[in-house]
Formats: C-alpha cells, sequence, structure tokens
C-alpha cells in the first residue's frame, strides 16, 4: 500500500505520547494531558514513500515529525478524534512539510528546506539574568544540502533571525528548527 504523494509512517515505539521521562530510574508521569504539545510522539518510522517521491529518504528511515501528527483532539461536542494525518490503525500519511529530520544508520540529516543550530551558552557575567543562552546565535549541528552548498558546515557558529527558532529536543539536545532562509551571518566562512 503506497499513496501517489504521501509518506506513510507510524509512531516509533507504537505510541502517539511521551507523557513518561526516567528520573533517577523511575518513570514519571511530565504530563497528563492530550492537549499538551510537548507530551507527543515526535518520532516516527517510514513504512512507506510516496509514489512520485525522488528524495533520500527510505523506507525504514526514522523521522521527526510535526508535534500535530499523532495528536489527539476534542471536537465541538467533547469527543476525542484523531487528527488529520492518522489513516488506520497505527499508520499516519503525511507530506514533506510534516517532516524536519531523518536519522538513517545513525546518523541525522535535515532534508531541504530545514536545519538544526544547537544554541551557544552564556559565559559566567556575574550578573543575574534568566537568559542561559546568547541572543540569536547557535551552532549548525544537523546541516541540509542547500547550506552546505552554500560553504557552510556542521559546527559552524551563525546568527539567525529573531522569532525563527522552533524548539525541539532530539536524544536529549536541545535544538533550534529553522529554515534555511533563517540564517543571517555564518562567522566560520
Amino acid at each position: 500500500m503506497r499513496s501517489p504523494f504521501h509518506f506513510l509512517i507510524k509512531p516509533l515505539g507504537g505510541t502517539r505520547y511521551k507523557h513518561t521521562k526516567e528520573i533517577g530510574g523511575v518513570d514519571v508521569i511530565v504530563s497528563s494531558s492530550q492537549e499538551d504539545h510537548t507530551a507527543t510522539n515526535r518520532y516516527a518510522v517510514v513504512v512507506e514513500t510516496p509514489v512520485v517521491y525522488k528524495g533520500d529518504i527510505k523506507k525504514g528511515d526514522i523521522l521527526i515529525v510535526h508535534h500535530n501528527v499523532f495528536r489527539k483532539y476534542y471536537d465541538m461536542k467533547g469527543r476525542e478524534k484523531s487528527g488529520p494525518s492518522f489513516f488506520m490503525d497505527d499508520l499516519y500519511v503525511i507530506d514533506n512539510e510534516q517532516f524536519f529530520l531523518y536519522k538513517r544508520d545513525d546518523k541525522w540529516t535535515a532534508p531541504d528546506p530545514y536545519c538544526f543550530v544547537e544554541p551557544i551558552l552564556k559565559e559566567e557575567t556575574g550578573l543575574i539574568n534568566n537568559d542561559v543562552y546568547q541572543n540569536l546565535l547557535g551552532k549548525i549541528k544537523y546541516i541540509n544540502k542547500e547550506l552546505t552548498s552554500k560553504g557552510l558546515k556542521v559546527g559552524d557558529v551563525i546568527s539567525f533571525q529573531p522569532e525563527s527558532e522552533y524548539e525541539f529536543d532530539i536524544e536529549g539536545d536541545k535544538l533550534y528548527r529553522m529554515f534555511t532562509r533563517n540564517i543571517c551571518i555564518s562567522y566560520d566562512n
């Protein structure tokens, strides 16, 4: 079973939500709400690629997907519903704009036009400040082909546009997903 234009995926681990977190060897419930987007499973396995697809994603790859892909919601009458990506059983259909990173052979890669940037910690100044990361600065963690073609590489320090960073937790690392067009300056070229 394949779709002409959509990827067929299933949630990694078979669950829509990640409501628990291991703390000190104990599973602790961190969210009990289905509306909490931070508790949705962001990891998916590719079951089938689209018939017309000519890109790099292959069957069996792991994807980082949009937080609404597996999410449930309540309609106006309070009935629980699956989102528009739900197909049947534990299968979902998504398009190219609903995933941002893929993993094959233990290596993450960002498809165009997305990239992932690691925020840079501020140096200790002795001042009381809630901001622990430098404003609008980061290091490229997962690069795409477009940035590579422009001479950038993983580890380059870059500056990005305000409000362009969208926070993700990728295997325990805090990263910002952004578009190629959001990168303004490279300090390493």
